[in-house]
C-alpha cells in the first residue's frame, strides 16, 4: 500500500486541489460521450469474459513483466522499458516483446542489426539500436510471440511486454501501469470522448502503478492527493517518476558533431523543433528554459515522415534565421527520420534529445528492489519445482 495515502485532508478539498494541480490538460469531446458509452460496454463485456475464464489467458514458466497504460499514447512506456533493461540487463538475459505499432510487416519478427523502423516499429527499433545485445521481437499476438522467443532463444530469463495491459491473453508475473501526471485518470473519459482505453477501475489488475512525467518541484501534498484519487488496493504499489534530459545527440553522427549541450546553442542561433509524439509538452517546456521556441513542426503520434514531411522540414529549415541552425527532435522520431534522404546541411543540424526516467521521493530504490524480488522469487520457485 502506498505510503502517500492521505487520511487528513477532507474529500472536498482533495477534489478542489486536484482539479487545480493535476490534470489541467484533460480535454474531453463531450459530444462523443454517447459513443464512449457504447465503446465502454464492449470493453466491459470483453473484460468480464476474461474474468470469468470464458476467454483464455495463459501464464508462462518464465517471468513476464508487462508495462502498459489505461490511455492511448504519451505516458512514457519506452523510457520505462529502457529503465527496466538497465536495471535487469546486467543480471538476466532480457527480451523485449512489442506489437510493433504501425510497422509495415506482419507476424513474429526477431529484430537484428539490419532491422528498420518500418519493419519492426519505432519503439522496438529505438530499443534495439540503443541496446544491441538485448533480444527484441515484435508480434501483435503476444502468446505466439512468447512461445517463439522461448523456442528460438531458450536461454531467455525475463520477457518485458511493451504496451500489453489490454492484451489479456497473457497473464504476466507482474503488471506495471503508467499514468501521466498531466492527464488525471479520474477526469478522463473513455474513447472517443477522452483517451481511456478502458475504465479506470480496471487499474485494479495492476501490481504497480507509476505516475509519470511529474514536475521536478512536485509538492508533498500532491503525492497525497494523487494517491487518494487513484484509490489503490493494499496489494498495489504506487511510484512517481519524472523525466530527465541528456545532452543532444546527433541523428546522423557520421555527418554532425556527436554530442552538444542545449547551453551551447546561442540565442543568436536558429532553432527548430520537429516531433511526432503524443505529448511533446514536457520536452518543449524543458527546451524553452534555454531557447525561444519560434519554429515548431508538431505532427501526430507515430507520424510517418513522407516526401511531404521532407519538403516541410526543408522549407522551414531554409527560412530559419541564425548564425548556426539546429533541428531538435525526440529519440523516437529520430528512428524514422534516419530513413529520410536529407541533404548534408540538415543532417549536420539534426539532433535528438534523449530522456531518462528518474524516480522521485526515493521511490526508485523501492521499485528496483520490488522488481528484482519478484523475479528472484519466481525463478527460485520454478527451480524448487524442478
Amino acid at each position: 500500500m502506498s505510503k502517500y495515502r492521505s487520511r487528513t485532508i477532507p474529500y472536498g478539498r482533495h477534489r478542489a486541489l486536484l482539479s487545480l494541480m493535476y490534470g489541467k490538460s484533460v480535454k474531453i469531446n463531450h459530444w462523443l460521450i454517447p459513443v464512449s458509452w457504447l465503446y465502454g460496454l464492449g470493453v466491459e463485456i470483453r473484460n468480464k469474459l476474461f474474468d470469468w475464464g470464458i476467454l483464455p489467458a495463459e501464464e508462462f514458466d518464465i517471468p513476464v513483466i508487462s508495462v502498459g497504460n489505461l490511455t492511448v499514447g504519451g505516458t512514457g512506456k519506452t523510457p520505462h522499458i529502457e529503465y527496466l533493461i538497465e536495471l535487469l540487463g546486467h543480471k538476466y538475459h532480457i527480451a523485449v516483446l512489442s506489437r510493433g505499432y504501425k510497422r509495415k510487416s506482419r507476424g513474429f519478427i526477431l529484430a537484428d542489426d539490419k532491422s528498420t523502423a518500418r519493419e519492426i516499429g519505432d519503439e522496438p527499433y529505438q530499443i534495439k539500436r540503443k541496446y544491441p545485445n538485448i533480444t527484441v521481437a515484435v508480434d501483435a499476438n503476444r502468446r505466439r510471440g512468447i512461445k517463439q522467443l522461448k523456442k528460438q532463444i531458450p536461454d531467455i530469463d525475463v520477457i518485458l511486454l511493451d504496451d500489453a495491459f489490454q492484451h489479456r491473453y497473457v497473464t504476466p508475473l507482474s503488471s506495471i501501469v503508467l499514468t501521466d501526471y498531466n492527464r488525471a485518470l479520474h477526469l478522463d473519459k473513455l474513447l472517443p470522448a477522452g483517451r481511456l482505453r478502458e475504465s479506470r477501475h480496471e487499474l485494479s489488475r495492476a501490481n504497480m502503478v507509476i505516475v509519470t512525467k511529474c514536475p521536478i518541484d512536485m509538492k508533498p501534498i500532491e503525492y497525497n492527493i494523487i494517491s487518494r484519487w487513484l484509490h489503490l488496493f493494499p496489494y498495489q504499489n504506487l511510484y512517481f517518476s519524472t523525466l530527465s534530459y541528456g545532452h543532444l545527440q546527433a541523428v546522423f553522427p557520421d555527418t554532425a558533431i556527436g554530442e552538444i549541450s542545449l547551453k551551447d546553442i546561442s540565442k543568436k542561433d536558429g532553432l527548430m523543433i520537429v516531433t511526432g509524439i503524443a505529448n511533446p509538452a514536457p520536452m518543449l517546456q524543458y527546451i524553452s528554459h534555454f531557447h525561444d521556441l519560434r519554429e515548431k513542426l508538431l505532427y501526430p503520434d507515430h507520424h510517418n515522415f513522407t516526401s511531404n514531411g521532407l519538403n516541410d522540414i526543408t522549407t522551414r529549415f531554409s527560412a530559419l534565421k541564425g548564425e548556426k541552425k539546429y533541428i531538435i527532435t525526440t529519440e523516437k522520431d529520430a528512428a524514422r527520420l534516419r530513413s529520410i534522404p536529407f541533404d548534408d546541411a540538415i543532417k549536420k543540424a539534426l539532433y535528438f534529445l534523449p530522456i531518462h526516467v528518474r524516480f522521485m521521493q526515493h521511490t526508485g530504490t523501492s521499485f528496483d528492489e520490488k522488481i528484482s524480488d519478484i523475479i528472484y522469487k519466481n525463478r527460485r520457485s520454478k527451480q524448487v519445482k524442478k
